[in-house]
């Protein structure tokens, strides 16, 4: 039951569609890829996978070779995701970031404090350039050359209609409630 809830909640039906990930070639110059440790969906112990992100989907495989013959072990469409920030204090491991919804969290691991910020950047600007509260006529001006710069351009370069994003300290909030978060 529980993790039925949790594929609800992250957009995911019980039988996955290997065919159709949304026309994703996520086998294909990912916007970022590489490996994390999850817990597990329904037994809580913590796995290696490998992760790619691409056109606001958050794909995970058992192993680092991706070709269009891979079947992703899960998806999370990162326009269904609320908040990305760091967790160490939650799980009291080093370089641990949480990625939530409305109703549940997932936790990830990273190899390092640099990896841990880059993908927290990395899903970061993907929530905010996917999310049903960027419309066509808000414009997001950022300079994606590195990670490091993404928190900057969401932070200080987003340039969206005025009074529907409210900057806040080192967090960029939504008027609807929705919030990307540097943890």
């Amino acid at each position: 039951m529980a993790a039925s809830l949790w594929r609800a909640a992250f957009g995911q039906s019980d039988a996955a569609d290997a065919a159709d990930y949304g026309g994703v070639e996520y086998w294909s110059t990912p916007e970022r890829a590489g490996w994390l440790t999850k817990q597990g969906e329904y037994i809580k112990t913590w796995r290696r996978r490998w992760f790619v992100l691409k056109q606001g989907k958050l794909f995970w495989f058992k192993d680092s070779t991706v070709t269009r013959a891979s079947r992703p072990r899960g998806v999370i469409p990162v326009a269904n995701c609320l908040t990305v920030k760091g967790a160490e204090d939650v799980l009291n491991r080093q370089f641990a970031f949480e990625l939530s919804t409305r109703s549940d969290t997932m936790y990830f691991i990273a190899d390092s404090e640099k990896d841990k910020e880059d993908w927290i950047n990395s899903i970061g600007r993907s929530i905010v350039q996917h999310s049903r509260s960027v419309t066509d006529n808000e414009i997001v001006d950022y300079d994606s050359n590195s990670s490091i710069e993404a928190w900057t351009a969401i932070d200080y370069r987003l340039k969206i209609t005025e009074g529907d994003w409210h900057k806040v300290g080192r967090h960029v909030k939504a008027a609807s409630g929705k919030a990307v978060h540097k943890g």
